[in-house]
């Protein structure tokens, strides 16, 4: 397990394991739902998920197998108070390479962030003309492109980590504050001429 800048912040690179428990469409909705709302019950989820929380108990103790999950230890009887045990996880493809298993869930679990992402943002676009234009302004969308290497990519990504980094919590003790969420994609566009390797 590694840590951000922010010492409150810890992260987790998944493995094999860890990647094929986590690359399941209820799994998934599950540590996203504990990441943004805090720490639930099953029967919470289940209400939020529209799902039973027989499944969700069986899915939240397998991520819990792999270290996604924990139980907070508050829960009352039975009631097992859930929480996610990392604010973020990371890959990289190369992890992968060659194990078709996981690179098959890789895929899959891309996909299913992107779907995630574009639900968000149809949410957002439905309820946007309510919020206030200085919010309308800074949120939403923006395209560009750049001519780089594979190498000067991965410096991109690093100094974009790195402003996000800055930004993480300056919010936190202000009330008018909001959390914003912030993804970042590089897609190559020339899809038909990949590089030579």
């Amino acid at each position: 397990m590694s840590s951000t800048s922010d010492s409150d912040l810890t992260g987790v690179r998944l493995d094999a394991s860890s990647l094929r428990v986590l690359a399941h469409p209820l799994r998934s909705r599950l540590l996203s739902a504990l990441r943004r709302g805090g720490p639930a019950t099953a029967t919470e989820l289940a209400q939020t998920l529209g799902t039973n929380s027989g499944a969700t108990s069986y899915h939240l103790r397998k991520l819990e197998s792999v270290g996604l999950v924990a139980d907070t230890g508050e829960g009352e009887g039975k009631r097992r108070l859930w929480r996610a045990a990392t604010d973020f996880h990371e890959w990289d493809a190369s992890d992968f390479v060659g194990d078709e298993d996981s690179e098959t869930a890789l895929n899959w679990l891309a996909r299913d962030y992107h779907r995630q992402l574009g639900q968000q943002f149809e949410r957002w676009l439905d309820v946007e003309g309510s919020w206030p234009v200085e919010w309308r302004d800074v949120a939403g969308q923006s395209d560009s492109f750049v001519i780089v290497t594979s190498e000067q990519a991965e410096a991109l990504q690093t100094e974009l980590r790195g402003v996000l980094a800055k930004y993480r919590r300056v919010g936190q003790a202000d009330p008018g504050a909001r959390r914003l969420a912030a993804y970042t994609v590089l897609v190559p566009m020339d899809l038909d001429k990949p590089p030579a390797s």
